[in-house]
């Protein structure tokens, strides 16, 4: 498919750091965030500003006649639902779907509700972005993992392909895309939940000390219960994500982070929460895990 149009779902500081960039690939006019009316009606006339760059970006309704090549979830999960079904009007036989969310939980629940014909599976690290109200900032954009579930070159993965490198956004297609999303969950398990539990940004994991200490422990544990689900990931893989923590701006912070700091309710069931359910399904401890969702249970209920 020649993808002429993009739909975004989830306006944060991901969804539109990656507008910016795509609006070069498909040009402006065909990036499109969609959301419902009353929304539309609130954003429609907002000014973004992405790297002190001022971008107009298309809000549209879910009640358009417009139908989408691709769709980018990028919303919390704790909206995923709601997003999902928001998006049916949109949805043609041949949309493709690729969610940026965290975790390995997201593509189950898209495919509940549309199948997984065209549903690639992905992954994304390495950006600093932090949104600020209407300005979002980035020293880095990250990469984008992306595949099909059995690492088969389909025409949608190419297709895909074609777009991001118009847009100039880095990209990868993995040899495994699962092993990918698994290694991704572990780094931000541990780095999500630490910083949010330490009060922390990133420069509070790169320097010496208990909080480094606890990400680099946490992520063990996630790796002995992704072996048990049959995905290895080995020391140098922890390694290597540590290595990368130290390239990251230490005054931004995680996302898991920036929510308990604005009050907001985090992810924890998809981070800890999915370690934990899989740990009793594999009789493996994880008491990390159980540390870390305690501790941010405890901050929300504070709020």
């Amino acid at each position: 498919m020649n993808i002429k149009n993009v739909f975004i779902s989830g306006a944060g500081a991901l969804g539109l750091m990656y507008a910016s960039y795509l609006s070069k690939g498909v040009g402006k006019e065909n990036v499109y965030f969609i959301a419902d009316d009353k929304r539309v009606e609130k954003y429609k006339n907002s000014k973004y500003y992405v790297n002190d760059k001022e971008h107009n970006f298309n809000f549209i309704s879910n009640n358009t006649d417009l139908k989408a090549d691709l769709i980018i979830l990028s919303v919390k999960f704790t909206g995923i639902h709601e997003a999902i079904k928001s998006l049916r009007n949109i949805v043609k036989d041949d949309t493709i779907f690729i969610s940026v969310m965290n975790g390995i939980e997201s593509e189950n629940v898209i495919k509940e509700y549309y199948g997984d014909k065209h549903l690639l599976y992905c992954e994304v690290h390495g950006m600093d972005a932090v949104k600020e109200e209407n300005k979002i900032y980035f020293s880095k954009p990250g990469l984008v993992c992306f595949g099909s579930k059995d690492n088969k070159i389909t025409e949608d993965v190419k297709s895909v392909e074609e777009v991001l490198k118009k847009s100039n956004l880095p990209y990868e297609i993995p040899s495994d895309i699962m092993h990918k999303m698994w290694s991704k969950l572990m780094l931000n398990d541990a780095v999500n939940q630490v910083c949010a539990v330490f009060e922390t940004g990133y420069g509070g994991i790169q320097k010496d000390g208990k909080a480094k200490d606890m990400v680099i422990e946490t992520m063990r544990e996630v790796s002995k219960v992704a072996e048990a689900e049959g995905i290895i990931l080995t020391e140098d893989e922890i390694n290597d994500w540590m290595d990368l923590m130290c390239t990251l701006n230490p005054d931004n912070m995680p996302s898991l982070r920036q929510d308990t700091k604005a009050k907001r309710k985090t992810e924890v069931e998809l981070f800890a929460g999915t370690i934990k359910k899989l740990g009793k399904k594999h009789a493996i401890p994880t008491p990390l895990n159980d540390y870390l969702y305690d501790k941010i249970k405890e901050i929300e209920n504070n709020y």
